[in-house]
């Protein structure tokens, strides 16, 4: 008895991976080296101008422009992301049709492709005399060098993160239980609402939080189709170039910081309702 009780208390002293504090270390080394030691350096950057120094610039027409030009589309982008991301990656797991392999792999494109590249790409294609931009003029919409041309370039990277963070948990969604509530009278749009819904939200955030800061942060795409007009179709980090070119170090630091802690505060919320639907789902 005395054996076996010893030899639980050592199995559970055994670390899980080899080399656990090690690893650690080096995790925490190269964390702080990427990604807090640059954080530390733009508040301490930013903080040489003051409370009073930081709010003149934040408050700035040019700038509150701007970082609200940025988020909004984000924001747009990354919502109308949500809900048709959500729809191609149940057509990619429930369906099978010709050519399913050829556009699932496409998913992938705004991945690889250069932003710079799809900016010119959709320039050409939304731009007054594009192939479709030439159509959506004559009907009196026009996209390119407006703040919808940002929110169509940030479409286009954002999807594939919603796509492939809810088709894995979409695949694993058991049939069962829809057709469960089928035969307990449910339709279609109730089992999907009631079944399948409550298990993909906590993805769905997921995915909206990743398109809505790769948008947030977005550059090549966004600068060929924006057309760059201050107060109009400036983003944040154009203008942050911008200060930079002037060497006015201090005002691009500001802006930066401001983005920073909007987009901290952004994703704090969608975690935290990440977390509540995720344990709601799990009670049920």
């Amino acid at each position: 008895m005395a054996a076996v009780s010893s030899s639980i208390k050592r199995a559970r002293r055994t670390r899980v991976v080899p080399g656990f504090g090690l690893s650690l270390g080096y995790t925490l080394i190269w964390l702080g080296l990427i990604v807090l030691i640059p954080l530390a350096g733009l508040f301490i950057k930013a903080g040489g101008l003051g409370w009073q120094g930081l709010w003149d610039i934040w408050t700035e027409p040019r700038v509150l422009s701007s970082l609200k030009l940025s988020f909004g589309t984000a924001l747009a982008a990354a919502a109308f992301n949500a809900v048709m991301g959500t729809l191609v990656a149940w057509v990619l797991v429930r369906y099978r049709f010709p050519g399913k392999r050829l556009f699932d792999a496409m998913i992938d494109l705004p991945f690889a492709l250069p932003t710079a590249v799809a900016g010119i790409a959709l320039t050409s294609l939304y731009g007054p005399t594009g192939w479709i931009g030439r159509w959506l003029e004559a009907a009196g919409i026009k996209v390119a060098y407006t703040p919808l041309g940002i929110t169509v370039a940030l479409v286009f990277i954002g999807l594939p993160f919603v796509v492939r963070v809810v088709q894995p948990v979409l695949a694993e969604v058991e049939r069962e239980l829809e057709e469960a509530a089928a035969t307990l009278g449910a339709n279609r749009w109730q089992a999907i609402r009631r079944v399948v819904l409550p298990t993909l939200w906590p993805a769905i955030l997921a995915g909206f939080g990743l398109a809505f800061a790769r948008g947030v942060g977005e550059y090549g795409s966004v600068i060929f189709i924006a057309g760059n007009l201050p107060g109009v179709t400036e983003i944040a980090p154009l203008l942050i170039t911008f200060r930079l070119d002037e060497y006015d170090y201090a005002s691009a630091t500001a802006i930066a910081l401001a983005m920073l802690l909007l987009s901290l505060l952004m994703l704090l919320a969608i975690n935290t309702l990440q977390s509540k639907l995720a344990k709601r789902g799990a009670l049920r």
